[in-house]
């Protein structure tokens, strides 16, 4: 009997390696794959990684919110990229305090876009808010990129 649990908690503890390895590798090709789509002349900075639940029927979209410094006189990339089994398309959005700076997704045209520069005038915190259109369940990866130094 002593064998038996000794042997079913090995087999549970190999599972839930199995189950975090795959999930990391998952999540590293996507990084990979979403930096390569940022472009050539871009150089990986940060990522992003979201999986949010879908909205109840009367609740706002769940928000993945990160913030981070970023420098004068710089350019900067952020890229968005759908995981293949999400059911939400992500959108990435950029804020100085509560103002919006820029957005892979507009709203008044429905026009959704990879990525989108942005041109830094003063070094200081800014907010990367990462939700799915339309509150729908999903997981994204997204990229902040270096471009260049103005």
């Amino acid at each position: 009997m002593k064998k038996i649990i000794i042997i079913s908690l090995l087999q549970l503890v190999l599972i839930c390696c199995y189950n975090i390895q795959s999930k990391a590798q998952t999540t590293a090709k996507l990084v990979e794959l979403c930096t390569a789509a940022a472009g050539n002349d871009a150089t990986y900075l940060k990522d992003f990684d979201v999986e949010l639940e879908a909205a109840g029927s009367d609740e706002k979209a769940p928000i993945a919110k990160f913030s981070m410094v970023l420098s004068k006189n710089n350019v900067y990339r952020f890229t968005i990229c759908n995981s293949d089994n999400s059911e939400g398309k992500a959108m990435i959005q950029l804020f100085d305090m509560n103002r919006l700076l820029g957005s892979s997704f507009n709203a008044s045209t429905g026009q959704e876009y990879k990525s989108f520069n942005f041109q830094c005038s003063k070094t200081g915190v800014y907010h990367v808010f990462i939700s799915f259109i339309d509150g729908k369940k999903g997981s994204a990866i997204g990229i902040l990129s270096f471009i260049k130094t103005l």
